[in-house]
């Protein structure tokens, strides 16, 4: 027989929604009134029935489990003592050495413990109402060079929004196809006879013609294992934003399989989009098999994507947890397939890093730019670089660290 809830069970468990919801987390009233439903059908008593039934109403995506984990640990452990821990955090933060990292949402729950104490209803209404998205431009450009691993709620909700403002314009290339052009270098003797039936036969003028230009396909191979979580989540806003702003986009992830998500990434609610994401990606946030999902996307989708000139973004930190077997070989199909490989490696963000995974130095000899992933300003500079046309391929490719 189940135990009866206390009565402060349902405050709390409304004061906890509130605090996944700060955090970051889509929570709202029907996850909260199923949450105290939950509680009632099973042992109060018992802590891990409870995260678990927690976790299974009021969580509906994988890569929000850490966030709410932790959340659970300060929350459920007792209020005062957590909202002594995220005091700590907001002021100690500063402090700690650069090397040591905090696990992904750390500083989103000691912010949204933090308000919790430090807002009135009153005043938190009020900040509601006059938050503005208009950057001034020190506030723009300390955003543009923070690392998206420190970035709070709120600062991540601003990078996203400044993500949806790039554009990606490819350098075009001319195709086979033509269209009419009074000044262009092609005869067109078929327009030229058709014109002169017009006229009794009578050839009055030279019809011309001019190749078409159009930008060339982009195939984007995101990783999604641990190591990369902290940055595929905010790289997914950026793919979603450059997917829907132009045409011939195709995208995969990959951790210990791969994954097409072109057609999820049509809806142009991110949102919706990476619901159904969701679903059809099991290996979030798990292992890494870069050179068996390379050798998988040459083997089914290269001759289907890769047509065309096809520009291709590479977004992995290089860490294969199969060492480097099979890679180097991937990676030289995949360089000759595609007109220009990009890698992007968050990795790079380092000032003394040094390729010495095997897999980062499978990959290196066969990618035409190495460049990093880590900020707003490197996103730019990526957009600004693929807009250039592309640099020409040595005999034996070696790679460019990007400035």
């Amino acid at each position: 027989m189940t135990a009866e809830p206390e009565p402060r069970l349902a405050p709390n468990i409304m004061h906890f929604a509130r605090l996944l919801r700060r955090a970051g987390l889509p929570v709202g009233p029907a996850e909260t009134l199923a949450a105290q439903r939950a509680l009632t059908l099973v042992d109060i008593g018992n802590r891990k029935e409870v995260r678990t039934a927690l976790r299974s109403v009021m969580i509906h995506r994988h890569e929000h489990f850490e966030v709410f984990e932790q959340a659970f640990a300060l929350f459920w452990r007792s209020p005062e003592a957590a909202r002594a821990i995220a005091a700590q955090a907001l002021l100690g933060g500063a402090k700690e050495p650069e090397n040591k990292k905090l696990k992904a949402g750390a500083r989103r729950l000691a912010e949204a413990l933090a308000s919790a104490r430090e807002r009135t209803p009153n005043a938190a209404r009020e900040q509601e109402e006059t938050l503005d998205l208009a950057l001034s431009a020190s506030e723009r450009e300390r955003l543009r060079q923070m690392d998206f691993e420190a970035m709070s709620a709120e600062e991540i909700a601003l990078a996203k929004a400044e993500m949806r403002k790039l554009a990606l314009p490819l350098d075009e290339r001319r195709i086979r196809r033509t269209r009419p052009d009074p000044s262009g270098a092609l005869v067109d003797l078929r327009g030229t006879m058709r014109a002169s039936l017009r006229q009794g036969g009578e050839i009055l003028e030279i019809s011309r013609r001019r190749r078409r230009t159009r930008p060339p396909p982009l195939v984007i191979l995101c990783d999604i294992s641990g190591s990369m979580q902290r940055y595929a989540q905010i790289l997914l806003h950026f793919i979603h934003a450059v997917a829907n702003a132009r045409t011939r986009v195709h995208a995969f992830l990959f951790g210990t399989r791969l994954t097409n998500i072109t057609r999820q990434l049509r809806n142009r609610d991110p949102e919706v989009a990476f619901e159904l994401i969701s679903h059809i990606v099991p290996d979030w946030s798990g292992g890494t098999r870069i050179g068996e999902s390379l050798a998988r996307f040459n083997r089914i989708w290269a001759r289907r994507v890769l047509g065309q000139g096809a520009v291709v973004l590479l977004m992995t930190d290089g860490l294969d947890r199969e060492g480097a077997r099979g890679l180097a070989e991937a990676m030289e199909r995949l360089h000759r397939s595609s007109r220009r490989l990009v890698w992007l490696n968050p990795l790079l963000r380092w000032e003394g890093f040094e390729p010495k995974a095997q897999g980062a130095r499978a990959m290196l000899p066969h990618v035409d730019e190495f460049r990093p992933v880590h900020n707003l300003a490197s996103l730019a500079a990526l957009v600004e670089a693929l807009s250039r046309p592309a640099p020409p391929r040595d005999a034996n490719p070696i790679w460019r660290k990007a400035a």
